[in-house]
Order: structure tokens, then sequence, then C-alpha cells
């Protein structure tokens, strides 16, 4: 692989993009021997563009170890790129040190997909929350705790919560803390890494309702990440499928879930359960594994469990194609049969 570089062409923003996204990469080294050979790389992230809209919601969905929290972590600069850009406000933040990137932490914010992790069990509640207006500028210690108090409220848990320890809460409660604690800095966009995944199925429902009510009172950007297309199809309004590192297609929700191209796509939709016990439902079971990421086949990734799968599949790179102006996929036989 080149020196890690972050020049790329010039991302011309739209004027209700928060965030702009354009041929992320990110690639980690194996290493093997005594003085630790680079051998080769694991494409995580392997060229992926999207958009997130101000006040909309982007959901990203695909299995385990697709990339998905990566891409999560390389928006937040937790992550250096290897190439690509990434454009929030219509700043290039690409190239910015963690120095630069402080006064734009505040902005972005992430809720965990395990809250008890990522709450210090030595400081209450209210103390976790009020860390993050001393960074907002609020100086004065009643100020924060009744500030802390009321977000406390915001998100569905009495004031008196703020006196208690993250082990004396439930789950669904610990994940309503993380989301009070994620807005005490006044974000403008979310990653929400697998935020329910955790919390039984009556609780994943009042958390979601929870983040489209806020999202609708505060105006909040999110990048929702998900395994599971029936929560990623309530909450969003753009979904983009990913698969070893790729975005397999992109498209507005409804268009997405009501016209499917790539068959990637086609087999996780008919692996939702029917509520309707007499409705008929046909599962689309892949076949093969998901390769490696260290050693993927040439040409599509997708090759050895596709149905549809070519001689052309196998040799040339598939690139995206455009079904309209909002709709991609990438596979040259779901748009030209």
């Amino acid at each position: 692989m080149n020196e890690r570089s972050h020049t790329m062409e010039q991302i011309s923003p739209s004027h209700n993009t928060i965030l702009k996204v354009e041929g992320l990469r990110k690639y980690f080294p194996v290493r093997r021997g005594f003085f630790q050979k680079v051998i080769g790389w694991i494409k995580a992230v392997d060229g992926v563009n999207f958009d997130i809209y101000q006040g909309k919601t982007l959901g990203l969905v695909g299995e385990s170890g697709c990339g998905k929290s990566t891409i999560g972590l390389l928006i937040l600069k937790l992550l250096e790129p290897d190439e690509g850009g990434i454009l929030y406000q219509d700043q290039d933040i690409t190239g910015l040190s963690q120095n630069e990137m402080k006064p734009l932490r505040k902005e972005m914010q992430i809720i965990f997909q395990d809250p008890f992790g990522s709450l210090n069990p030595r400081m209450t509640v209210g103390q976790s929350i009020e860390e993050g207006l001393r960074i907002l500028g609020v100086k004065g210690h009643a100020e924060r705790k009744i500030k802390a108090r009321n977000l406390l409220e915001v998100v569905g848990i009495g004031p008196d919560g703020a006196d208690f320890y993250p082990h004396e809460f439930s789950g669904g409660q610990r994940q309503r803390i993380g989301i009070a604690r994620a807005l005490s800095v006044e974000p403008s966009l979310i990653i929400c890494d697998e935020p329910v995944s955790a919390l039984d199925v009556s609780i994943q429902a009042q958390i979601i309702n929870l983040l489209k009510e806020l999202q609708n009172k505060l105006g909040l950007s999110y990048l929702f990440i998900s395994h599971d297309l029936t929560v990623v199809g309530y909450i969003s309004d753009t979904v983009a499928v990913m698969y070893l590192g790729h975005i397999m297609e992109y498209a507005p929700a409804e268009e997405l879930y009501d016209n499917p191209l790539h068959p990637y796509t086609l087999a996780l939709l008919s692996a939702i359960p029917e509520p309707d016990p007499d409705g008929r439902h046909e599962q689309k079971a892949l076949a093969g594994d998901v390769p490696s990421p260290f050693n993927p086949p040439p040409g599509c990734k997708f090759q050895g469990r596709c149905p549809l799968v070519e001689d052309r599949c196998r040799k040339d790179e598939i690139g995206a194609y455009k079904v309209n102006e909002e709709h991609m996929v990438r596979c040259w036989k779901a748009v030209e049969g």
C-alpha cells in the first residue's frame, strides 16, 4: 500500500448536506515474524461514498465485520483514513490533527452499543453528564447540575437519577443516559453504533422512538449503524447496504425496501421475519462464507455467494451503477439484466 495520503478531488458540498464522505479507505496492516514485517492489508473500508443530510438519518447496515463501525470511527477522526475525504459542514476535516479537531468534538458525538462500558462506574450519572457541560463552557456547578437533571428528564429518566451510579440502572436506562450525555454538548451529528442491539425488542422500540423524537425536536442528524434491517428501515431516511468494505446498494429507505436490486440486499430483506403467519415469505439463503478481507477475490466481493454470478463478476472490478439520481447499486447485472 502507498504512503498515507489525504489528497482527493475537491468535494462539492450540498446546501443541506451536513457530512459528505468520498472515496474513504482504511486498510489495516497484517504483520508476521520476529520483525513484524507487513505481509498484506485488511481492507476494512475500501472506497466508500455517502452523504448525510441535515436533520436526517443515514442507516448503514451489513453483517458483522463489513466495516460499518470503522466508518463511524473514521468520521469522528478516532481513526485516521488512508485515502478519501470527509467534509463536515462544508469544512474538509480529513487532514485535521487531533488538536485541530477539538473544537469540532462537541458537534459530532457517538452513542455506543454497550452503554455500561461507556460510562465511568465510579461517577454518578449526573457527574458523567456534567463532564460534557463543562466542555461546553458551563462553569457554575449549580448550573451544570440543573442542566444535567434536565437532560435526564428529556430522555425519559427522572432528574433524581443523577444521584445514582450506572450499575443501578437497567440496560435501556443506561442507553438513555448515554444519549443524554451525547446531547450535553449540543451536537449536530450523532453516530449511533448499534445502539439497540444489546437491548430487548420492546426496549429497542422505546430507544428508537426516543431518537426520532429528539431528531424532530432538535434537528439532529444521525449515522445509524446496525445489522438489523428492520430497525434501520424504521429510523432511516436513506439506507446504505455494506459488504466487505464496499457499499453494495444505496437508496432512500422506502425505495430500497420496495425495489431492492442487489442480491445481497435481497437476501438480507428475505431474512426479516414475516409478522403475518399466513403471509408468503421466500427466504433467499446465501451459500458460502464471507471471504477474508485480507485476501478478497478479484472482481465483485460478493461473487462467492451470489446466485447471479458470471465470469465478468470474477474478473472485473464492479463499480457503482446509478439506477436514478438517488439509487446506486454495485452490480452490473442488477441494472443491465
